[in-house]
């Protein structure tokens, strides 16, 4: 069991990128780098997303100190991503909650990768489509223009 610490400054050494240069990738400052392995900050989850794309690591593994595994999740990531570019971080964490939740239903089966594919795509769409009924029904309602 590692801390969000440990793993950044592992993979970032795994990557050979000084904190300079991860920072200059992610968009923060070094300083920040050296806070988030040395003094155990923890960064936003936009920044988390960030640093798993460029230290090429899931953000649920950089997240969790109980997941080892620095793939695991990783085919989530980009509905994760899109829903937050979409909907922000609200709906990033709620999509992350459905699938994280829904994976029980490949437990002991034998369902390759595009499967499991098509299994996310099909609850992402679903997600974003009922995201989108819902601002239509629920949405701000517009003042009337002055007249």
């Amino acid at each position: 069991m590692k801390a969000l610490s440990e793993k950044i400054y592992d993979a970032r050494k795994l990557m050979k990128f000084s904190r300079k240069e991860l920072a200059q990738l992610v968009g923060v400052t070094d300083r920040s780098i050296y806070a988030y392995e040395k003094m155990t900050v923890r960064p936003r989850p936009s920044v988390i997303r960030k640093l798993a794309d460029v230290l090429q690591v899931s953000p649920l593994y950089l997240d969790n100190d109980d997941i080892d595994d620095p793939l695991y999740g990783i085919e989530r990531k980009e509905y994760i991503n899109e829903a937050a570019a979409r909907l922000g971080e609200k709906a990033a964490k709620e999509l992350n909650f459905l699938m994280e939740r829904n994976t029980a239903v490949f437990a002991g089966g034998d369902i390759d990768q595009e499967e499991k594919d098509a299994f996310f795509d099909a609850l992402a769409n679903a997600y974003f489509d009922c995201k989108r009924e819902a601002q239509k029904r629920y949405g701000r309602k517009r003042k009337p223009a002055a007249e």
